[in-house]
């Protein structure tokens, strides 16, 4: 992400992206992602933010194995303490830590533990709904302030991962499971 010049998700060719800007923000998916994630929350306010929805609408943890949930909740809240630390505990980040912890006293819990860590990289599981469990690497690029992340998904060298997002290469976003969804 190189000063001056905007980074188009759509234009960087079969890679699997996700640009995200803040805690309040959605983020950008380019079209593999959307195939590999689902479509990006259509909302504003505090719950475009992955992180938020995740403590707040249980049908945000659905892409992931449930046993994989406490560990995506830790990282999660460890990573976002590190961001809003690279702010300067901003009104704006300090209030969405507000209301997710009247909101959830799983992350109320979490925050309170005060651990801090930047996500950098992290295995993932994908329940995806054509494929099934796809094991990907997720690897996470920083502008320089720390304001902006991108997120890129990668399958282990000889792992069924490789073939399952070759194929996502070609499906997209086409459901096969008989029901339709929005992009």
């Amino acid at each position: 992400m190189a000063e001056g010049r905007a980074v188009q998700v759509g234009d960087l060719g079969d890679q699997f992206l996700l640009l995200l800007g803040g805690e309040r923000s959605g983020g950008h998916q380019n079209r593999l992602a959307v195939a590999l994630l689902g479509p990006p929350a259509h909302t504003t306010g505090p719950a475009a933010g992955y992180v938020y929805r995740w403590f707040t609408d249980p049908s945000s943890r659905l892409i992931y194995p449930e046993d994989e949930h406490p560990h995506h909740s830790r990282v999660m809240v460890y990573d976002l303490r590190a961001a809003i630390g690279r702010r300067g505990y901003d009104a704006q980040s300090m209030d969405m830590v507000t209301r997710l912890r009247r909101a959830s006293r799983e992350f109320s819990e979490l925050w309170e533990t005060g651990d801090v860590a930047v996500r950098r990289g992290d295995r993932k599981r994908v329940i995806h709904p054509t494929l099934g469990v796809v094991e990907v690497h997720c690897q996470n690029l920083f502008s320089e302030d720390g304001r902006q992340r991108l997120q890129f998904f990668t399958a282990p060298a000889g792992s069924p991962a490789v073939e399952q997002l070759r194929l996502l290469t070609v499906i997209g976003v086409q459901n096969f499971s008989g029901s339709t969804a929005e992009v």
